[in-house]
């Protein structure tokens, strides 16, 4: 049987804090997708933002929540997992003057990487190629992986472009405010794709909320909503991502 549909309510959502993803105080691409998606059925989101990893974690542990959000398909989890809300575009990220073309993994052989936690888990092929690269890190804080790079600590990041790109523009901000660096953030980058696009879906404890939330999904996709909103989140970032992220130019 359907499962009927949730009573409108607030709804407490965990999710990780991943600008323009997800901010600290639940604005972002991924925020407006599921907080526009839950107010077309009459509920409010009500984000609790936490750092990457700790969601799912504090999710499973029976934290005081209704919804986790950044699930990836083949991720245990214990609840309603919604139809797949949003595409991440993960790919390489390298400094222009270093003259790395990548296109493939392969053209990491014997280079310095850095990727977020639990990469190897999400990205295709990336377990399989660790061992061909000169060195390899894991990092939940993505703001130290482009620390990394501007300082020429690591050769390539491999992350989602909007994610790489806002952390660029942070340090960006930093230098203009008059903070000192020990590097130039302004240093032209190239971000290629070379990762199909990455779906994460939202677990529900209630099923019938995952039943709004698919629906109501649903009908804001057919509208061009959702494409509207992934669009403005690209626009913004064009001058790094350039034609790279999803089908958006």
């Amino acid at each position: 049987m359907a499962a009927s549909p949730a009573a409108a309510r607030p709804v407490t959502v965990l999710a990780p804090e991943l600008p323009p993803m997800m901010t600290a105080d639940g604005t972002g691409r991924e925020a407006s997708i599921i907080a526009e998606t839950l107010a077309a059925c009459g509920h409010e989101a009500r984000f609790k933002v936490v750092p990457f990893g700790r969601h799912w974690n504090e999710f499973r542990d029976g934290a005081q929540a209704d919804a986790v959000t950044t699930v990836p398909a083949g991720m245990e989890m214990q609840g309603a997992r919604s139809a797949p809300y949003i595409l991440y575009q993960n790919g390489a990220s390298v400094l222009k003057s270093s003259g790395l073309a990548v296109t493939s993994l392969a053209d990491l052989a014997g280079k310095r990487v850095v990727t977020f936690s639990g990469a190897p888990d999400v990205l295709p092929g990336l377990r399989e190629a660790i061992p061909s690269f000169g060195d390899f890190r894991e990092r939940a804080d993505q703001l130290v992986h482009s620390n990394l790079l501007f300082a020429g600590r690591v050769d390539a990041v491999l992350a989602d472009g909007l994610i790489f790109a806002e952390y660029n523009r942070q340090l960006q901000d930093k230098v203009k405010a008059g903070g000192g660096l020990p590097f130039d953030p302004a240093q032209p980058v190239q971000f290629t794709a070379i990762f199909p696009p990455t779906p994460y879906s939202m677990v529900f404890r209630d099923e019938s909320l995952r039943g709004d939330f698919d629906r109501c999904f649903a009908e804001l996709k057919e509208k061009g909503r959702i494409d509207a909103i992934d669009k403005a989140a690209v626009a913004r970032y064009s001058a790094t991502v350039g034609d790279q992220y999803l089908s958006f130019r």
